[in-house]
């Protein structure tokens, strides 16, 4: 499948935005995701499919000081 992540074009065989973190190896780290425009809540990565040319936008938290 074709989506757009963090503005480039990106082939995944992910399923959902879980599935799409484990395949990035970004499961388990704080971050904030959107899909198309709207922010995904954490307690429905399971669910939240992914389909053809979604643009999911991923931020992740960086600490420092």
């Amino acid at each position: 499948m074709h989506i757009y992540l963090n503005g480039e074009e990106r082939n995944t065989d992910a399923a959902s935005i879980s599935e799409l973190l484990v395949e990035l190896g970004m499961e388990g780290r704080m971050i904030a995701i959107e899909r198309n425009l709207e922010v995904v809540p954490k307690s429905t990565y399971s669910s939240a499919a992914l389909a053809e040319g979604d643009r999911i936008e991923i931020v992740h938290m960086i600490g420092g000081g």
